[in-house]
């Protein structure tokens, strides 16, 4: 029985894991948008919505305990000067999943998984009239 067990084991050790979820979410603060499987994503999106208060509070210490799970000291600068600054006002759920298709190989489903705020996405009115129509 599974009960009281938190988190999905995804076929993998724990080291691996961990370094799983380090690498996707390095790729998702360095590219802001990721396509990986659904149950990735669901694990990952909290792990990742971490990093980014930690973006926000912007202090020495925030910085270095990013840096302990990122690794790498330019997607940390990206994360603690740019993506942090555009959720300053927003209390939480900085990442969507998007279901975008199956993979044919093994039809799982493939999701995107993206920051709400990215770089350079349309906002306001002009959001508003890409998707009215």
């Amino acid at each position: 029985m599974r009960h009281r067990k938190k988190g999905r084991q995804l076929g993998r050790n724990t080291k691996h894991r961990k370094a799983l979820f380090r690498n996707l979410v390095t790729a998702l603060l360095e590219h802001e948008r990721i396509e990986t499987t659904a149950a990735k994503a669901k694990e990952v999106r909290g792990l990742a919505d971490k990093m980014i208060t930690l973006g926000k509070d912007g202090s020495l210490h925030a910085r270095r305990r990013a840096l302990a799970f990122i690794r790498d000291k330019a997607v940390v600068s990206k994360l603690f000067d740019d993506v942090a600054s555009r959720f300053r006002t927003r209390p939480g759920g900085y990442t969507r999943i998007i279901p975008t298709r199956y993979r044919p190989g093994d039809a799982a489903e493939l999701v995107a998984l993206e920051l709400v705020a990215r770089a350079g996405s349309p906002t306001g009115k002009q959001a508003e009239s890409h998707h009215g129509t």
